[in-house]
């Protein structure tokens, strides 16, 4: 995968990272994938958990340094990134592909479970919904909806720790530390990225926290009305059928009035 340099290396002999105009606290870099240890850092994460503000106060900073913000949970089931069986030497460029391909791609294979669950739309790839118009500035939300999951009120994210990843753009951070909650599901996150590009284009999305198998991402411009929000929500079954087939009888639709004036996505893959 194409990417910029990466400064995580200079952390090896400048943890604080003064050399990147940082002050971090105290972290860990990671270097663990399923093939072993990767020829450079993965990401760093700190070691004491995220609280309200952790992200506005480092993420912001690390952004300009070429390091991007993400919530990790280290005590997710697994143990954390370094046990999650990260593998960026099967990840493409998410610029390679194109996101309407993708999803039409994923619809069509979706195809028993459309059949009964993808009401008002039916077996033929409805296509992109349209742009929305944004409600907050995404950068400014991505730190609302942070400071939300780092409040402890979330059972799912039990421990999130601020982590910084290398990556061009927020969408990307998912395939540059070759992330593989999707395995069963997409087995090059690069693609998912591709779409995770679109949506911050059209609805102004940000990459937020990351478990072994849950993708949260915050939303600027998120549908306001029951038709938007159907249009969007079938790109989401497309992406995640998982989010969508648990919810019964007319799920999509079910679905799609929860994304109404909703800040925040989340999609976990079986």
């Amino acid at each position: 995968m194409a990417t910029l340099p990466n400064p995580l290396p200079k952390l090896t002999t400048d943890p604080s990272g003064r050399s990147l105009g940082l002050q971090l606290p105290p972290g860990r870099l990671i270097d663990a994938t399923d093939e072993g240890p990767w020829h450079e850092p993965l990401l760093w994460h700190a070691k004491k958990a995220a609280a309200p503000g952790t992200w506005k106060a480092l993420g912001a900073p690390a952004a300009r340094a070429g390091l991007l913000p993400v919530l990790v949970d280290v005590q997710d089931g697994q143990g954390g990134p370094v046990n999650w069986g990260l593998a960026p030497d099967e990840v493409s460029y998410p610029g390679d592909h194109d996101a309407e391909d993708v999803l039409a791609e994923y619809w069509e294979d979706c195809e028993e479970e459309l059949a009964e669950e993808a009401e008002p739309f039916g077996i033929e790839w409805p296509g992109l919904a349209p742009a929305l118009s944004p409600t907050a500035d995404p950068d400014t939300r991505a730190a609302q909806v942070a400071d939300s999951l780092t409040d402890g009120t979330r059972a799912w994210l039990k421990d999130p720790h601020l982590a910084l990843v290398p990556a061009r753009r927020s969408a990307d951070v998912p395939a540059a530390i070759g992330w593989s909650g999707p395995l069963n599901y997409e087995d090059d996150v690069a693609r998912l990225c591709t779409v995770l590009r679109s949506w911050e284009d059209r609805f102004g999305i940000r990459v937020v926290a990351l478990t072994f198998d849950t993708l949260t991402v915050s939303v600027a411009a998120p549908p306001t009305t029951l038709a938007e929000a159907e249009a969007v929500a079938a790109e989401h079954f497309a992406f995640c059928p998982d989010n969508i087939t648990q919810n019964g009888p007319d799920a999509l639709r079910a679905y799609a009035k929860g994304l109404i004036g909703e800040p925040a996505w989340s999609f976990w893959w079986d």
